[in-house]
């Protein structure tokens, strides 16, 4: 066994905490600001206070790896079609009642981090495997943070990007150095009102739309959003006229937004799953607004999964779930049939990897 930190059974020293006069650090990665005395562990139960320091306990151990197709993730306009090294940890850093991953991320059992890698292990895998990008998702990479970055660094070594899907909930300065390292994103925009980030996650909306004006203004990594519709939630009109046109007025025209259906988990079984005609209407809207990329997810919907072109509105590139039926972008980017620039990152080649998983086992050396 490689007695490489990474893979040690030694916690990984944290960064982004401080010392309080009362005794106590303060974790300084996400608004969170949790306080901890020693042995605590902040409400992402990944990070823990261990004598005068902070640590970090998943660096290096994984829930799973997976081989996916970037549109999963949702990503409609990275690479098109290119697989995706897919993995995460355990734990997060919000609450959500509505977790659709909560056998992963609200894991308190260590045990259920099978794999270890270290972050040379993944890049190298990744390559190995064809893949265009490696993928921290599942729960939120926020709070791995270290490991995150490392295999960014390992990644970009061997030609292989990197993709954060993340509810953005995050400090500036923690934020600024995540990002310095990451080609794209897709970023959870759970809801537009405060009430809604209040009740069902236990944080605030007000860093996520940071962070998202951040990515925007002050950054090449590009991304997506993507909104979790809850029927009597955060789906009332109001809201999503709101939100549209905030996403509108910020944002640009560009950003893609994708509407995802809702299935009742994890603390909110008692909630119907999302009407098909909800997508279909907050699509309409958020259209309405001037968003030129607007998708919905978790639902057979061809129109809704289609890239259409802003300037001649033909369809560009189709798709059934996850496979790509249909692609008439030219490798610059383009309309193949009008010219017009579609945003996005696109290299011409489109090897559909379809709706298929591929589960991966890290033979350690």
């Amino acid at each position: 066994m490689s007695h490489d930190h990474s893979l040690s059974a030694d916690p990984h020293p944290a960064r982004w905490w401080h010392r309080l006069d009362d005794g106590r650090i303060q974790c300084d990665l996400c608004p969170r600001d949790c306080r901890l005395h020693e042995g605590q562990r902040g409400l992402c139960f990944v990070r823990q206070r261990s004598g005068d320091a902070m640590v970090l306990t998943t660096y290096g151990r994984s829930s799973g790896f997976c081989i996916d197709p970037i549109e999963k993730k949702p990503l409609n306009h990275y690479y098109p079609g290119s697989s995706v090294f897919s993995f995460g940890t355990a734990g997060c850093n919000l609450a959500c009642k509505f977790c659709q991953n909560w056998d992963i991320s609200k894991s308190r059992e260590m045990d259920r981090l099978m794999d270890a890698a270290s972050p040379e292990r993944i890049a190298a895998v990744a390559q190995q495997s064809g893949c265009k990008s490696v993928a921290f998702t599942y729960n939120d990479p926020v709070i791995f943070a270290e490991y995150a970055m490392d295999t960014a660094d390992a990644c970009h070594a061997l030609g292989v990007q990197t993709v954060a899907v993340t509810a953005g909930y995050m400090h500036a300065p923690a934020r600024r150095e995540f990002y310095a390292k990451m080609d794209a994103a897709n970023v959870d925009l759970k809801a537009f009102t405060d009430a809604f980030y209040f009740q069902q996650t236990g944080a605030h909306l007000a860093p996520v739309l940071d962070t998202l004006q951040y990515l925007k203004h002050e950054t090449a990594c590009w991304f997506e959003i993507t909104t979790l519709l809850i029927p009597g939630h955060n789906d009332s009109a109001a809201e999503l006229e709101a939100m549209s046109r905030w996403i509108a007025d910020h944002l640009g025209p560009d950003v893609p937004l994708h509407f995802t259906a809702f299935h009742p988990d994890y603390k909110m079984t008692d909630v119907a799953g999302t009407p098909h005609a909800t997508l279909q209407r907050a699509r309409a809207i958020a259209q309405g607004h001037g968003l030129r990329y607007v998708y919905t997810g978790n639902v057979h919907d061809a129109e809704g999964g289609t890239t259409f072109c802003p300037g001649c509105r033909r369809p560009l590139i189709e798709r059934d779930w996850h496979k790509i039926l249909r692609d008439e972008i030219d490798e610059g980017g383009a309309c193949g049939h009008c010219g017009t620039a579609i945003a996005g990152r696109f290299d011409g080649q489109r090897p559909s990897v379809g709706r298929r998983r591929i589960p991966v086992r890290l033979a350690m050396a």
